[in-house]
């Protein structure tokens, strides 16, 4: 048996309205089904998953161990196409006050965010297996390195498609 990605994740939320909103004008999920109030099962846009998360409602009650100080899940992380994309993500997120931060991975370079109940994710870019060379693998080494995302984009191109080679096949050659 060998498992090959994650399909999806589920998380309870305060209200599945307010998150389904912030998932759907923020980062660009479509609702798949929903039960309004409930819950909601999304599909992140390029995805070919049924559904990416499903969102279930416990109420404005609901404590909120999540974080460093509880045992849980720390955050989800989800792949992007393109170092531009991850910019303009990076603003959208800023504009919502979401935006947590940026880290240089070495071999992905990622922004870290919360959601309206402060659940955190990380959106990354991989760096093509073209691409990779020893500083990229030197990086996923060090730890906090802060992500400079112009310096990025002209190293490797604003619009070069990332993972190919790692999370994706390389391209077929004509």
């Amino acid at each position: 048996m060998g498992i090959n990605r994650l399909n999806h994740a589920v998380v309870f939320v305060r209200d599945v309205d307010r998150s389904v909103a912030f998932y759907r004008d923020v980062l660009g999920f479509s609702v798949q089904m929903e039960r309004p109030g409930q819950a909601a099962f999304m599909q992140a846009p390029d995805s070919t998953n049924d559904h990416d998360i499903g969102l279930f409602a416990i109420g404005e009650a609901a404590d909120n161990p999540a974080g460093r100080g509880a045992v849980g899940l720390y955050h989800l992380g989800w792949e992007i196409g393109t170092l531009a994309e991850l910019d303009d993500l990076a603003h959208r997120l800023m504009a919502v006050d979401a935006y947590v931060g940026a880290t240089d991975h070495g071999t992905t370079k990622s922004i870290y965010a919360r959601d309206p109940d402060g659940l955190e994710f990380e959106v990354a870019w991989l760096v093509p297996a073209d691409l990779l060379d020893d500083a990229a693998f030197e990086g996923r080494t060090r730890r906090g390195v802060p992500l400079d995302l112009e310096k990025e984009k002209a190293r490797y191109g604003a619009g070069t498609r990332g993972g190919v080679g790692v999370s994706s096949p390389a391209a077929a050659l004509p």
